[in-house]
């Protein structure tokens, strides 16, 4: 079998399911224009510790790296989604995640003799890799599975609603042309034409009840 590689034409492709979450219509094509990155801002963790954050930080900043189509899941703050969910929706993961962070830093050891976080961006995604093709040993069931979990929660986090703590700056909307929340759908809208972006969240609208995330833990180390 080929080896698959971790790319971020492979994740758009594959992932429509949750992209259909946030918008019911089909999507216009993405322009040849990258959006304007702006540096994410930073927040207090509060279900990760430091470490696991900064591993996870850098393994979403190469699942959907940033590229010549715009900014990608480190600026649309994925690691801060994942982190936050997990203190709420995601928490049944997140004794999976404290193992397979720690495994994933091993490997990266054992394998290509540094921190994950330390290592170039060519061997973190060689690691990713090993994972992705369950070459990767130490990981419960294995490090396929953990791949996957992570894959997937990065996914939400880039192309999430803003409200849920991903998506920063709407640039994960922005990256696949999806425009915002229309509550009507004029004639243009419906020829498919692009209109501007809204660059709003569902929940600013009254009409949905405010119900702010998180569990309220600060933590001192921002991310």
């Amino acid at each position: 079998m080929t080896r698959p590689s971790v790319s971020r034409r492979d994740l758009f492709r594959t992932a429509g399911a949750g992209v259909a979450a946030a918008a019911a219509a089909p999507l216009p094509a993405v322009t040849a224009t990258a959006p304007t990155a702006v540096p994410p801002q930073l927040e207090a963790l509060e279900t990760l510790t430091a470490a696991e954050a900064d591993i996870l930080e850098a393994v979403c900043a190469r699942l959907i790296p940033s590229d010549d189509l715009g900014p990608g899941a480190f600026e649309a703050r994925a690691a801060h989604y994942i982190d936050r969910a997990l203190a709420g929706p995601l928490r049944a993961s997140r004794d999976a995640y404290a193992a397979g962070l720690a495994a994933l830093d091993a490997w990266a050891q054992a394998s290509r003799g540094a921190a994950f976080v330390r290592l170039a961006p060519a061997d973190q995604d060689a690691v990713l890799s090993d994972l992705q093709n369950d070459v990767a040993t130490g990981f419960m069931p294995n490090s396929a599975a953990f791949f996957a979990l992570v894959r997937s929660h990065t996914i939400q986090g880039t192309f999430c609603d803003p409200y849920y703590g991903g998506n920063a700056g709407f640039v994960g909307w922005d990256l696949i042309g999806y425009p915002g929340l229309r509550l009507a759908v004029g004639p243009e809208d419906q020829r498919m034409t692009r209109p501007p972006p809204e660059r709003r969240s569902a929940y600013a609208e009254a009409m949905f009840a405010r119900n702010p995330g998180g569990n309220g833990k600060g933590g001192g180390h921002g991310h």
